[in-house]
Order: C-alpha cells, then structure tokens, then sequence
C-alpha cells in the first residue's frame, strides 16, 4: 500500500521489511531509498510524489526570479521613457539583481531543509513569493523610480533561493542510481519557469492591455503569479513529507566547506549555470540591442519574442546531463559541455561581426543547450564525488557522505548562481567600455571573447581533477 494513503496504519511502527516510520507533520523516519523492499513497497512512489509538487513550487519560484528579464524591456512602453527612462546600465543591474540575492540565498535555503524539514519549508518559501509578485504589481502601476524598482527586482531572488533547497530536499528522497536523472527532472522543471514567463507574459500583458501592444499591461505579469504561488502552498501542506533523516548533523555544513571538492564543483557550475541563468536574464536586451526588430513576431495582435527559446533548451537539456553522466560518467560529460560551449561562444562572436541574427539565434541556442547538459552533469557528480571519497564504505559511511553531499550542493548552487550575477555585469561593463562612433552602444564582443576563455579553463580542471586517474585523484 502507498505510503501516502496508509499513514495512520504505520504511523509510529516499523515493520521486518524496513518500512519507515510516520509520524505527525508528515515527518517521516526510517527513510532508506537504498533499502530495495522499502523502495519497492512504497519507497518510490513517495519520492515522485514529492519530487512533483517540488517541480511546481521551483517552478514557480524561476518564473519570480526571471520575469525581470521581461519586465525590463516593457518598461519604455509603459511611461518609462524621457525624464523617467531606465538607463542602460540601470536596466542590467533591475536584471542581475535577482541572481545576486538568490545566490546569497541559497545557502540559508538549503540549510532550512535540514532544519525545518522539505515540505514545511516549501510551504513557507512559496510564501514569500507573494512578496516580489505583488511588490512589482504594485511598484511599476506607481511607476515608481528605480530604487523602488531595485528593491523590488532584488525580492525577486527569493524564487532563486527555491532552486537550492528543492535540490537538496529531493537528494534524500532518491537513491544513488536514480539520484542523476531526479534531480535532473526536478531542475529542468524549476529551469522551465524561466521559459514559460518569456514566452506568456507578453501574451498576459498585450491581453491585459486590451490587446494593445502600444502600451502593455506590465503589473498583470506580477498579478497573475498569486494563485498559482497560493496553489503551490495547498500542494505542499496536504501532499509533501518531511524527512527526518535528512536532518543535519553538527559539522555536516563545516565538512563540506573544508572539501576541496566543493569548491571545485562550485566553480565549474559557475560556468554552467552561471551561463545559463545569466544569459537567460539578457538573452531578450542582448537580442533586441543587436538586432532590432529581428525575432519578433505577432499572433492575432499579441506580439510574441524568440527570446523564450534559450531558457526553453536549456532546461529540456539538463535531465540529459544527468541521465547521460548517470552512464558516462559525470566529468566527461561536464568537460564536453565546456568545450561545446566554448565552440558556441565563438559562434556568437562571428554571427555579431558578420550581422547575422540566424548565426546568432543558432550560436546562442547551442550555448543553452550545452548549459544545461553541464549543469545536469555537474549535479550528478556531486553525489558521486562524495560518495567515493567517504572515509569508509559501511553504511553509515554512505549515509553521512549523503549529508555532506547535500550540504555541498547548497553551496555548489549558491557558487554557481553568482554567475549569473557576474556575467550581465561583465557585459554592461564591455558595452560601456567600447562605445564609439562605429558603436554608439558598444558592444559585448569582448564579453563574449572573455567567457569563452573563462569555458576553456573550466574544461581543462574538470579533466584534471575528475577526469585523469592519478594518486589521490577522483574520478566522477
């Protein structure tokens, strides 16, 4: 019998097979996902039960964290202009500003996992979602300055502190073998958010605006966001579990900080999903500063943008990196996804010399494409990296190398999340750096010729530490 549906007759009894122990709060014990007739019995179908609702509440929270990407080129239509107008660089800061709160959050979030438990704390982060939504609603319907604005991009970071402790929850639910393909899943699910809110919020703002696309209905986008936040808060009160294993020991989160291992992981998913969510934010301004007028269209007067495509491929990608290091190997398919990225980046910086917005569109769809792979890569190897250098092999060897290992994704994420703080800043900085006659706005060429060298790099240590067999070597 399912577990979610026979709680009262094991609640406080453990029986031969293993089976763990339910308590109030669905807080549950005895949690072995290692433990074949526990998996079996019921094991699995609580993990993907939760694993579901954690990919609709991280959903949510990546839809928060990157519908500033959005918002900002709307703004222009919708009175910011003249005296009021966001200034260029001003408009990169109201788009990185989420990623550089979300990455300081995600450490406290993972963290609040193993201290309040997964479905307690997904009910309350999906709370404070309410905050950046209704926040934006009300801030540009003011049409207040910018500060005003800056404060309320950054509350959009909450959604991003939701990505690191929906990982770390779902680590505990899954098994080793499984562990590279659910967590892919659960990411590209979050990873999707992003998608979906640049390719429907022009819809929801042309159609709250009577289908006027003169002057967009901006504060709907923020509107819209509450009962779906709402829904997310019932699902996870009535259908989430706690796991009380998962609960952290004294010295679990120092361990993982004095791992070198971490902070290598770290820096190469800097690159991968720095990349990813730090292009995904200026995809749209890169696209529409280069090539204006390319890669918009209209739908029955609803003006439609390209823009989407790139978060789309990233996130369908990442449950391929898992599923893929799962058989290869995890540094091999991270240190491909550098390589191919690099390729990428070149690409961009032709199509850009040469005009091109189809080699432009294709260059930068391969560089999302090979974010995501990396990134699933990279999170696969987490586990396994801590797994082989556990100082035993006995069981609570492995399960005390589980905690660790989900300690170090909190601080992989929250690493690698500054990336996409870094890399619109490293942009706007080249485009300052390089106006001219020739280029009144400058131009990101030399951006893009810096992260292309910054890939090389990444894909030279994973080869190095991960990838070549040597005396005290791991290979992932």
């Amino acid at each position: 019998m399912a577990l979610a549906t026979s709680r009262e007759a094991h609640a406080g009894t453990t029986d031969d097979a293993g089976d763990p122990e339910v308590g109030r709060g669905r807080w549950i014990t005895g949690w072995d996902p290692e433990n074949p007739v526990q998996w079996a019995r019921f094991g699995r179908r609580t993990a993907q039960r939760n694993l579901r609702i954690s990919v609709y509440a991280e959903f949510l929270g990546f839809g928060v964290f990157a519908m500033w990407s959005v918002v900002v080129p709307l703004l222009p239509k919708y009175g910011y202009s003249g005296s009021s107008a966001i200034s260029d660089t001003q408009q990169f800061w109201l788009i990185s500003i989420p990623t550089l709160i979300g990455a300081t959050l995600r450490l406290p979030y993972s963290f609040l996992v193993s201290r309040l438990g997964g479905r307690n704390w997904t009910v309350l982060s999906a709370l404070l979602l309410l905050l950046p939504t209704i926040g934006l609603a009300v801030a540009v319907a003011r049409h207040a300055g910018f500060p005003v604005l800056l404060v309320m991009a950054a509350l959009a970071g909450l959604g991003g502190g939701n990505f690191a402790s929906s990982m770390t929850n779902i680590s505990f639910f899954y098994r080793a073998a499984e562990k590279g393909k659910a967590l892919g899943i659960n990411a590209a699910g979050g990873n999707l958010g992003t998608a979906a809110v640049q390719f429907t919020a022009p819809v929801i703002v042309t159609i709250g605006a009577g289908f006027s696309t003169a002057r967009p209905d901006v504060p709907v986008i923020g509107w819209v966001f509450v009962p779906l936040v709402l829904l997310a808060v019932v699902l996870a009160w009535l259908r989430m579990d706690n796991l009380a294993d998962a609960r952290s020991e004294p010295g679990t989160y120092a361990a993982a900080v004095r791992s070198r291992h971490t902070w290598i992981l770290a820096f190469l998913y800097f690159g991968t999903f720095g990349s990813f969510i730090g292009f995904a934010g200026i995809f749209p301004k890169l696209m529409n500063d280069s090539f204006a007028g390319h890669g918009t269209y209209a739908i029955f007067g609803v003006a439609m943008t390209l823009a989407f495509l790139g978060a789309l491929v990233g996130s369908m990608s990442r449950p391929l990196g898992g599923v893929v290091a799962d058989r290869l190997g995890g540094w091999l398919v991270t240190m491909l996804s550098f390589a191919a990225m690099a390729l990428g980046a070149a690409g961009v910086v032709i199509s850009l010399q040469d005009n091109s917005f189809g080699g432009f569109m294709v260059s930068f769809l391969w560089m999302f494409v090979w974010t995501g792979v990396g990134n699933g890569s990279i999170y696969r190897m987490i586990p396994a990296v801590f797994a082989v250098t556990a100082p035993g092999d006995g069981k609570g060897d492995q399960a005390a190398a589980r905690k660790v290992a989900a300690a170090a994704i909190g601080i992989v994420g929250a690493v690698g999340a500054y990336g996409g703080f870094v890399l619109p800043q490293v942009f706007a900085v080249a485009k300052s750096a390089t106006h001219s006659a020739q280029h009144p706005t400058g131009t990101v060429i030399p951006a893009l010729w810096a992260v292309l060298a910054c890939y090389l790099v990444m894909a030279a240590v994973t080869w190095a530490v991960y990838g070549r067999r040597r005396t005290g070597g791991v290979t992932a």
